[in-house]
Protein backbone atom coordinates (compact mmCIF):
# COMPACT_ATOMS: atom_id res chain seq x y z
CA UNK A 1 0.00 0.00 0.00
CA UNK A 2 2.03 3.09 -1.25
CA UNK A 3 1.52 6.23 0.63
CA UNK A 4 0.93 9.23 -1.56
CA UNK A 5 2.42 11.69 1.32
CA UNK A 6 5.23 10.61 3.54
CA UNK A 7 6.70 13.82 6.25
CA UNK A 8 9.78 12.47 7.86
CA UNK A 9 12.55 14.32 9.99
CA UNK A 10 10.14 16.11 12.39
CA UNK A 11 11.58 17.10 15.43
CA UNK A 12 8.69 17.27 17.31
CA UNK A 13 5.28 15.46 15.92
CA UNK A 14 2.15 16.16 17.97
CA UNK A 15 -0.15 14.10 17.71
CA UNK A 16 -2.62 14.02 20.47
CA UNK A 17 -3.34 10.25 20.71
CA UNK A 18 -6.93 9.13 19.46
CA UNK A 19 -8.59 11.78 20.01
CA UNK A 20 -11.97 10.15 20.60
CA UNK A 21 -13.26 12.37 23.35
CA UNK A 22 -12.34 16.23 24.36
CA UNK A 23 -9.76 16.09 26.84
CA UNK A 24 -10.94 17.71 30.38
CA UNK A 25 -8.74 18.50 33.23
CA UNK A 26 -6.01 16.99 33.70
CA UNK A 27 -6.02 15.32 30.44
CA UNK A 28 -5.32 18.42 28.44
CA UNK A 29 -2.09 18.56 30.05
CA UNK A 30 -1.24 14.91 28.85
CA UNK A 31 0.21 15.57 24.99
CA UNK A 32 1.92 12.58 22.62
CA UNK A 33 5.03 13.98 21.19
CA UNK A 34 7.27 11.84 18.75
CA UNK A 35 10.29 12.90 18.76
CA UNK A 36 12.15 12.44 14.81
CA UNK A 37 8.83 11.48 13.75
CA UNK A 38 7.21 10.69 10.64
CA UNK A 39 3.60 10.48 9.26
CA UNK A 40 2.40 8.49 6.75
CA UNK A 41 -0.86 9.75 4.25
CA UNK A 42 -3.14 7.81 2.37
CA UNK A 43 -6.09 9.01 0.50
CA UNK A 44 -6.22 12.09 2.41
CA UNK A 45 -6.44 10.32 5.68
CA UNK A 46 -3.65 9.52 8.03
CA UNK A 47 -1.98 6.04 7.73
CA UNK A 48 0.53 5.72 10.33
CA UNK A 49 2.83 7.45 12.40
CA UNK A 50 6.16 6.62 13.93
CA UNK A 51 9.87 7.48 14.70
CA UNK A 52 13.03 7.50 12.67
CA UNK A 53 12.95 5.44 9.38
CA UNK A 54 9.78 5.10 7.53
CA UNK A 55 9.03 1.20 6.33
CA UNK A 56 9.79 1.19 2.77
CA UNK A 57 6.69 -0.88 1.65
CA UNK A 58 4.53 2.87 1.93
CA UNK A 59 7.08 4.07 -1.26
CA UNK A 60 6.20 4.04 -4.38
CA UNK A 61 7.43 5.70 -7.32
CA UNK A 62 4.52 8.48 -7.16
CA UNK A 63 4.99 8.86 -3.42
CA UNK A 64 5.98 12.52 -2.48
CA UNK A 65 7.96 12.72 0.81
CA UNK A 66 8.55 16.30 2.54
CA UNK A 67 11.18 16.22 4.71
CA UNK A 68 10.39 18.78 7.85
CA UNK A 69 13.67 19.57 8.81
CA UNK A 70 13.22 19.29 12.00
CA UNK A 71 10.75 21.76 12.97
CA UNK A 72 7.31 21.31 14.95
CA UNK A 73 4.41 19.46 13.59
CA UNK A 74 0.76 19.82 15.01
CA UNK A 75 -2.63 18.60 13.89
CA UNK A 76 -4.45 21.42 11.95
CA UNK A 77 -6.01 24.05 14.06
CA UNK A 78 -10.05 24.73 14.95
CA UNK A 79 -11.59 28.18 15.72
CA UNK A 80 -14.39 27.35 16.62
CA UNK A 81 -16.36 30.03 17.75
CA UNK A 82 -15.93 33.41 15.00
CA UNK A 83 -18.82 35.54 13.60
CA UNK A 84 -17.25 35.22 9.81
CA UNK A 85 -19.63 36.44 7.59
CA UNK A 86 -20.82 40.68 8.22
CA UNK A 87 -19.99 43.58 6.03
CA UNK A 88 -18.61 46.67 7.22
CA UNK A 89 -16.06 47.03 9.77
CA UNK A 90 -15.84 49.72 12.97
CA UNK A 91 -12.66 51.47 13.30
CA UNK A 92 -14.79 54.54 13.07
CA UNK A 93 -15.40 53.83 16.62
CA UNK A 94 -11.91 52.83 17.52
CA UNK A 95 -11.09 56.63 18.86
CA UNK A 96 -14.39 56.63 21.07
CA UNK A 97 -13.66 53.50 22.68
CA UNK A 98 -10.06 54.51 23.79
CA UNK A 99 -11.71 57.76 25.01
CA UNK A 100 -13.63 55.57 27.11
CA UNK A 101 -16.94 56.85 25.08
CA UNK A 102 -19.65 54.07 26.88
CA UNK A 103 -20.67 51.41 24.21
CA UNK A 104 -24.88 52.55 24.67
CA UNK A 105 -23.53 55.55 23.80
CA UNK A 106 -21.97 54.59 20.45
CA UNK A 107 -24.75 52.46 19.84
CA UNK A 108 -27.49 54.81 20.31
CA UNK A 109 -25.33 56.78 18.04
CA UNK A 110 -26.03 54.68 15.07
CA UNK A 111 -23.21 52.55 15.62
CA UNK A 112 -22.08 49.44 17.74
CA UNK A 113 -23.80 46.18 16.59
CA UNK A 114 -26.37 48.09 15.06
CA UNK A 115 -23.79 49.63 12.72
CA UNK A 116 -22.50 46.14 11.07
CA UNK A 117 -26.05 44.96 11.04
CA UNK A 118 -27.29 47.89 8.90
CA UNK A 119 -23.87 47.07 6.89
CA UNK A 120 -24.52 43.18 6.71
CA UNK A 121 -27.66 43.87 5.19
CA UNK A 122 -27.37 46.38 2.69
CA UNK A 123 -23.96 43.87 1.34
CA UNK A 124 -24.15 41.61 -1.32
CA UNK A 125 -23.83 37.82 -1.48
CA UNK A 126 -20.49 38.55 -3.46
CA UNK A 127 -19.60 40.96 -1.19
CA UNK A 128 -20.28 39.48 1.75
CA UNK A 129 -18.46 36.38 0.14
CA UNK A 130 -15.44 38.13 -0.49
CA UNK A 131 -15.02 39.57 2.17
CA UNK A 132 -15.06 36.60 4.14
CA UNK A 133 -13.20 34.76 1.86
CA UNK A 134 -10.02 36.90 2.03
CA UNK A 135 -10.55 36.29 6.23
CA UNK A 136 -10.48 32.32 5.60
CA UNK A 137 -7.02 32.71 3.77
CA UNK A 138 -5.61 34.34 6.38
CA UNK A 139 -6.97 32.28 8.88
CA UNK A 140 -5.46 29.10 6.58
CA UNK A 141 -2.45 31.07 6.55
CA UNK A 142 -1.99 30.70 10.19
CA UNK A 143 -2.49 26.89 10.47
CA UNK A 144 -5.92 26.93 10.70
CA UNK A 145 -7.76 24.11 8.68
CA UNK A 146 -11.73 24.36 10.49
CA UNK A 147 -13.80 26.98 11.28
CA UNK A 148 -17.04 27.47 13.20
CA UNK A 149 -19.00 30.37 11.52
CA UNK A 150 -21.89 32.12 13.08
CA UNK A 151 -25.22 34.24 11.57
CA UNK A 152 -26.25 37.01 13.93
CA UNK A 153 -25.85 39.97 11.78
CA UNK A 154 -29.03 40.23 9.75
CA UNK A 155 -31.06 40.25 12.72
CA UNK A 156 -34.08 39.47 9.49
CA UNK A 157 -34.69 36.47 8.49
CA UNK A 158 -33.73 37.93 4.77
CA UNK A 159 -30.30 39.01 5.99
CA UNK A 160 -29.99 35.62 8.36
CA UNK A 161 -30.43 33.00 5.03
CA UNK A 162 -27.94 35.32 3.22
CA UNK A 163 -25.37 34.61 5.85
CA UNK A 164 -25.94 31.32 5.94
CA UNK A 165 -26.07 30.38 2.20
CA UNK A 166 -22.30 32.41 2.17
CA UNK A 167 -21.03 29.97 4.79
CA UNK A 168 -21.92 27.29 2.82
CA UNK A 169 -20.79 28.40 -0.40
CA UNK A 170 -17.22 28.86 1.27
CA UNK A 171 -17.55 25.22 2.61
CA UNK A 172 -18.15 23.67 -0.92
CA UNK A 173 -15.12 26.07 -2.65
CA UNK A 174 -12.85 26.94 0.18
CA UNK A 175 -9.94 24.52 1.44
CA UNK A 176 -11.11 25.59 5.48
CA UNK A 177 -13.84 22.99 6.44
CA UNK A 178 -16.67 25.33 7.47
CA UNK A 179 -19.31 24.49 10.35
CA UNK A 180 -22.55 26.68 10.37
CA UNK A 181 -24.22 28.20 13.37
CA UNK A 182 -27.11 29.95 13.17
CA UNK A 183 -27.45 32.80 15.85
CA UNK A 184 -30.60 34.70 14.79
CA UNK A 185 -30.68 35.77 18.63
CA UNK A 186 -27.25 37.82 18.57
CA UNK A 187 -29.38 41.06 19.66
CA UNK A 188 -32.94 42.41 19.54
CA UNK A 189 -33.22 44.70 16.22
CA UNK A 190 -34.84 48.28 16.39
CA UNK A 191 -37.70 47.76 14.63
CA UNK A 192 -38.70 44.73 17.22
CA UNK A 193 -38.43 47.17 20.28
CA UNK A 194 -41.27 46.53 22.64
CA UNK A 195 -41.79 43.57 20.54
CA UNK A 196 -39.97 40.85 22.21
CA UNK A 197 -41.70 37.94 21.95
CA UNK A 198 -42.45 38.32 18.02
CA UNK A 199 -39.00 38.56 17.00
CA UNK A 200 -38.56 35.51 19.53
CA UNK A 201 -40.88 33.79 17.16
CA UNK A 202 -39.96 34.44 14.33
CA UNK A 203 -36.26 33.16 15.23
CA UNK A 204 -37.90 29.89 15.80
CA UNK A 205 -40.17 29.89 12.71
CA UNK A 206 -36.88 30.30 10.66
CA UNK A 207 -35.71 27.21 11.82
CA UNK A 208 -37.56 24.80 9.98
CA UNK A 209 -36.73 26.36 6.51
CA UNK A 210 -33.00 26.21 7.98
CA UNK A 211 -33.08 22.76 8.68
CA UNK A 212 -34.59 22.04 5.65
CA UNK A 213 -32.31 24.02 3.26
CA UNK A 214 -29.38 22.15 5.42
CA UNK A 215 -27.96 25.41 6.19
CA UNK A 216 -26.78 25.35 9.84
CA UNK A 217 -25.74 22.28 11.97
CA UNK A 218 -25.76 24.14 15.06
CA UNK A 219 -27.77 27.18 16.78
CA UNK A 220 -26.88 29.30 19.34
CA UNK A 221 -27.90 32.45 21.59
CA UNK A 222 -26.22 35.39 23.32
CA UNK A 223 -27.55 34.49 26.34
CA UNK A 224 -26.99 38.23 28.51
CA UNK A 225 -28.50 40.04 30.65
CA UNK A 226 -30.18 42.81 28.45
CA UNK A 227 -29.90 40.30 25.67
CA UNK A 228 -31.66 37.18 26.19
CA UNK A 229 -32.68 35.41 29.33
CA UNK A 230 -31.90 32.44 30.60
CA UNK A 231 -36.22 31.53 29.67
CA UNK A 232 -36.00 32.96 26.42
CA UNK A 233 -32.55 31.31 25.52
CA UNK A 234 -34.35 27.79 26.82
CA UNK A 235 -37.17 28.35 24.71
CA UNK A 236 -35.27 28.96 21.28
CA UNK A 237 -32.83 26.28 21.82
CA UNK A 238 -35.17 23.70 23.05
CA UNK A 239 -37.20 24.59 19.49
CA UNK A 240 -33.98 24.27 17.94
CA UNK A 241 -33.59 20.93 19.53
CA UNK A 242 -36.63 19.41 18.70
CA UNK A 243 -35.43 19.84 15.23
CA UNK A 244 -32.56 18.31 15.11
CA UNK A 245 -30.36 20.95 15.42
CA UNK A 246 -26.98 21.13 17.85
CA UNK A 247 -27.06 23.71 20.13
CA UNK A 248 -24.10 26.38 21.65
CA UNK A 249 -24.55 29.41 24.06
CA UNK A 250 -22.90 32.66 24.31
CA UNK A 251 -23.02 32.16 28.14
CA UNK A 252 -22.20 34.49 31.26
CA UNK A 253 -19.91 36.50 29.49
CA UNK A 254 -20.54 39.54 31.33
CA UNK A 255 -22.87 38.95 34.60
CA UNK A 256 -23.34 35.75 35.68
CA UNK A 257 -26.65 35.34 34.54
CA UNK A 258 -26.55 31.13 34.56
CA UNK A 259 -25.72 30.34 31.19
CA UNK A 260 -22.94 28.02 31.93
CA UNK A 261 -25.81 25.99 34.10
CA UNK A 262 -28.09 26.00 31.17
CA UNK A 263 -25.52 25.09 29.01
CA UNK A 264 -25.59 21.45 31.14
CA UNK A 265 -29.16 21.36 31.09
CA UNK A 266 -29.15 21.62 27.25
CA UNK A 267 -26.27 19.44 26.85
CA UNK A 268 -24.99 22.15 24.45
CA UNK A 269 -21.77 20.93 22.44
CA UNK A 270 -19.91 24.14 24.29
CA UNK A 271 -20.85 27.24 26.60
CA UNK A 272 -18.77 30.08 25.25
CA UNK A 273 -16.80 33.23 26.68
CA UNK A 274 -17.96 32.78 30.29
CA UNK A 275 -15.76 35.31 31.80
CA UNK A 276 -18.56 36.02 34.79
CA UNK A 277 -19.59 31.93 34.56
CA UNK A 278 -20.17 30.55 38.70
CA UNK A 279 -18.41 28.25 40.14
CA UNK A 280 -21.93 25.98 40.01
CA UNK A 281 -22.10 26.32 36.27
CA UNK A 282 -18.65 25.17 35.53
CA UNK A 283 -19.06 22.30 37.87
CA UNK A 284 -22.58 21.66 35.87
CA UNK A 285 -20.54 22.01 32.71
CA UNK A 286 -18.09 19.28 33.98
CA UNK A 287 -20.58 16.94 34.77
CA UNK A 288 -22.43 17.17 31.93
CA UNK A 289 -19.64 17.37 29.36
CA UNK A 290 -20.32 21.03 28.10
CA UNK A 291 -17.16 22.17 26.43
CA UNK A 292 -16.09 25.62 27.74
CA UNK A 293 -15.38 27.75 24.33
CA UNK A 294 -12.66 31.04 25.71
CA UNK A 295 -12.43 33.77 23.82
CA UNK A 296 -9.01 35.66 25.04
CA UNK A 297 -8.59 38.10 22.02
CA UNK A 298 -12.11 39.60 23.13
CA UNK A 299 -11.22 40.25 26.51
CA UNK A 300 -7.68 41.80 25.02
CA UNK A 301 -9.37 44.06 22.79
CA UNK A 302 -12.27 45.12 25.46
CA UNK A 303 -9.85 45.28 28.54
CA UNK A 304 -11.86 42.97 30.22
CA UNK A 305 -11.25 40.06 32.70
CA UNK A 306 -10.15 37.12 31.34
CA UNK A 307 -11.75 34.05 31.90
CA UNK A 308 -10.62 31.77 34.33
CA UNK A 309 -9.52 28.41 32.70
CA UNK A 310 -7.39 27.41 35.52
CA UNK A 311 -10.27 27.42 38.12
CA UNK A 312 -12.02 25.60 34.77
CA UNK A 313 -9.26 22.75 34.13
CA UNK A 314 -8.97 22.25 37.87
CA UNK A 315 -12.99 21.19 38.27
CA UNK A 316 -12.65 19.15 35.04
CA UNK A 317 -13.83 21.10 32.55
CA UNK A 318 -12.48 20.26 29.09
CA UNK A 319 -11.13 23.80 27.28
CA UNK A 320 -11.14 25.12 23.70
CA UNK A 321 -9.96 28.63 22.54
CA UNK A 322 -10.92 30.57 19.86
CA UNK A 323 -10.51 33.82 17.97
CA UNK A 324 -14.26 34.83 18.31
CA UNK A 325 -13.33 36.76 15.08
CA UNK A 326 -15.99 39.58 14.46
CA UNK A 327 -16.02 43.09 13.73
CA UNK A 328 -16.99 44.62 17.17
CA UNK A 329 -15.24 42.74 20.25
CA UNK A 330 -12.39 40.70 18.73
CA UNK A 331 -11.17 41.89 14.72
CA UNK A 332 -8.55 39.12 14.50
CA UNK A 333 -8.16 36.14 12.44
CA UNK A 334 -5.15 35.44 14.26
CA UNK A 335 -6.05 31.93 16.56
CA UNK A 336 -2.23 31.59 17.34
CA UNK A 337 -2.29 35.01 19.20
CA UNK A 338 -5.72 33.70 20.87
CA UNK A 339 -3.35 30.64 21.65
CA UNK A 340 -0.40 33.08 23.14
CA UNK A 341 -3.11 34.50 25.28
CA UNK A 342 -4.32 31.43 26.36
CA UNK A 343 -0.39 30.63 27.60
CA UNK A 344 -0.14 34.21 28.67
CA UNK A 345 -3.45 35.52 30.42
CA UNK A 346 -5.60 32.72 31.25
CA UNK A 347 -1.88 30.35 32.47
CA UNK A 348 -2.59 27.59 30.51
CA UNK A 349 0.48 25.34 29.20
CA UNK A 350 1.03 25.02 25.69
CA UNK A 351 0.20 21.46 26.30
CA UNK A 352 -3.11 22.69 27.05
CA UNK A 353 -3.09 25.07 24.41
CA UNK A 354 -2.55 22.69 22.25
CA UNK A 355 -5.04 20.47 23.20
CA UNK A 356 -7.85 23.31 23.33
CA UNK A 357 -7.40 24.37 19.73
CA UNK A 358 -7.21 21.01 18.27
CA UNK A 359 -9.27 17.51 19.83
CA UNK A 360 -11.15 19.76 22.15
CA UNK A 361 -11.93 22.27 19.44
CA UNK A 362 -13.12 19.28 17.08
CA UNK A 363 -15.21 17.93 19.95
CA UNK A 364 -16.83 21.33 20.46
CA UNK A 365 -18.08 21.13 16.90
CA UNK A 366 -19.03 17.99 16.63
CA UNK A 367 -16.38 16.64 14.33
CA UNK A 368 -14.10 15.06 16.86
CA UNK A 369 -13.87 11.87 14.63
CA UNK A 370 -13.08 13.25 12.05
CA UNK A 371 -10.30 15.82 12.94
CA UNK A 372 -8.52 17.23 15.86
CA UNK A 373 -5.33 14.55 16.36
CA UNK A 374 -2.93 12.99 13.96
CA UNK A 375 -4.32 9.25 14.45
CA UNK A 376 -5.23 6.32 11.68
CA UNK A 377 -8.32 7.14 10.13
CA UNK A 378 -8.74 11.34 10.34
CA UNK A 379 -8.12 13.63 7.75
CA UNK A 380 -4.63 14.75 7.20
CA UNK A 381 -4.83 18.06 8.01
CA UNK A 382 -2.18 19.06 9.74
CA UNK A 383 0.23 22.31 10.58
CA UNK A 384 4.25 22.40 9.89
CA UNK A 385 5.28 25.24 12.12
CA UNK A 386 8.47 26.82 11.76
CA UNK A 387 9.46 26.40 15.74
CA UNK A 388 11.73 24.00 17.40
CA UNK A 389 8.73 22.99 19.56
CA UNK A 390 5.68 23.36 21.00
CA UNK A 391 6.69 26.00 23.75
CA UNK A 392 8.76 28.25 20.86
CA UNK A 393 4.43 28.71 19.49
CA UNK A 394 3.63 30.75 22.85
CA UNK A 395 7.01 31.89 23.78
CA UNK A 396 7.37 34.08 20.35
CA UNK A 397 4.38 35.70 20.37
CA UNK A 398 2.59 38.31 17.79
CA UNK A 399 3.95 36.70 14.39
CA UNK A 400 2.75 33.85 12.18
CA UNK A 401 4.65 30.62 12.97
CA UNK A 402 2.84 28.71 10.32
CA UNK A 403 5.43 27.46 7.47
CA UNK A 404 2.84 24.82 5.44
CA UNK A 405 -0.06 23.70 5.84
CA UNK A 406 -1.66 20.27 4.55
CA UNK A 407 -5.84 20.07 3.91
CA UNK A 408 -6.47 16.80 3.38
CA UNK A 409 -3.24 15.87 3.02
CA UNK A 410 -3.01 18.34 0.05
CA UNK A 411 -0.45 21.10 0.88
CA UNK A 412 -2.79 24.46 0.89
CA UNK A 413 0.15 26.87 2.48
CA UNK A 414 3.85 27.04 1.70
CA UNK A 415 6.24 29.17 3.35
CA UNK A 416 4.09 30.97 4.48
CA UNK A 417 2.06 31.82 1.45
CA UNK A 418 -1.73 30.26 0.36
CA UNK A 419 -1.54 28.22 -2.40
CA UNK A 420 -4.59 26.63 -3.28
Amino acid sequence: MYAELIVKNIGNLITLGEGKKARAGKEMGEVEIIKDGYIVIKDGKFLETGTGEVDKKYIGESTLIKDAMGLTVTPGLIDPHTHLVHGGSRENEFSKKLEGVPYMDILNAGGGILSTVNSTRQASFEELYEKAKKSLDIMLSFGVTTVEAKSGYGLDIETELKQLEVVKKLNEDHPIDLVSTYLGAHALPPEYKGKREEFISEIIGALPMIKEKELAEFCDVFCEEGVFSIEETRKILNAAKDLGFKVKIHADEIVTLGGAELSAELGAFSADHLMAASEKGMEDMAEAGVIADILPATSFNLNKDYAHARQMIEKGVAVALSTDYNPGSSPTENLQLAMQLGSLKLKMTPKEVITAVTVNSAHSVDRGKEIGSITKGKRADFVIFDTPNLEYIMYHFGINHTKDVYKNGIQVVADGKVIY
